[in-house]
C-alpha cells in the first residue's frame, strides 16, 4: 500500500522548518564591526582568518551540514513541486496532486491567459496566478469603459480649473 504524496510533503515541510530553526544566520565576518561591509556572506579566505579556522566565539561558516532535508528541497511552501510552464501543452505533463505550475516570466499576456484557462480545466494550481489576472483584466476592458474613463479624466480636469478660477476671484475680491 502506497502512502499519498501529500502527507509525505507535509512531513518534509515540517522537517525543513525544524531544521531551518537550528541553522544560524550566516553573516560576513566583521560586518557587525564595519559599516562599509554588508552582511552578505562571503567565504573567508585569509591565512589567519578566525571564521575559516572555526575559532570558538566566532560565527560558524557555511557548510554542507546545514543543508535542508532532501525530501523537501524541491518543494514550494505550499507543499507542491514547482514545474516551470512556457505554454498550455506543457500542462499535460503535470500531476495536479503533487505538482504546481509556475508560468515563466517570458510568457506574454495571450499565452498566459491560455495557460490559465487550461490549468483551470485540469484543476492545476498556478503559483504566480495573481500577475496573470491583472494582465487579463486590463486586456478584457470593453471600449465603453475606456471612453467613460477618458470622460471622467476630462471632467476632473475641468473641475480643477474651475476651483482655481474661484480661488483667484476670491483673492481679487479681498484686495
Amino acid at each position: 500500500m502506497t502512502v499519498p504524496r501529500t502527507t509525505t510533503s507535509e512531513k518534509a515541510l515540517k522537517l525543513r522548518k525544524r531544521v531551518k530553526q537550528k541553522k544560524p544566520s550566516f553573516v560576513r565576518q566583521e560586518s557587525w564591526r564595519y559599516i562599509r561591509l554588508k552582511e552578505n556572506w562571503r567565504r573567508p579566505r585569509g591565512l589567519d582568518n578566525k571564521v575559516r579556522k572555526k575559532f570558538k566565539g566566532w560565527p560558524p561558516p557555511v557548510a554542507a551540514g546545514y543543508r535542508g532535508p532532501k525530501s523537501a528541497r524541491a518543494l514550494h511552501p505550499s507543499g507542491f513541486e514547482e514545474v516551470l510552464v512556457y505554454n498550455a501543452d506543457s500542462l499535460k505533463e503535470i500531476d495536479p496532486k503533487t505538482q504546481a505550475a509556475r508560468i515563466a516570466h517570458t510568457v506574454g499576456k495571450r499565452k498566459r491567459a491560455k495557460i490559465l484557462a487550461e490549468a483551470r480545466d485540469r484543476k492545476i494550481v498556478v503559483l504566480n496566478q495573481r500577475q496573470a489576472k491583472e494582465a487579463t483584466e486590463k486586456e478584457e476592458l470593453p471600449e465603453e469603459t475606456e471612453k467613460e474613463a477618458e470622460t471622467e479624466e476630462t471632467k476632473t480636469e475641468e473641475l480643477q480649473k474651475e476651483e482655481k478660477a474661484d480661488k483667484l476671484n476670491k483673492r481679487a475680491e479681498k484686495q
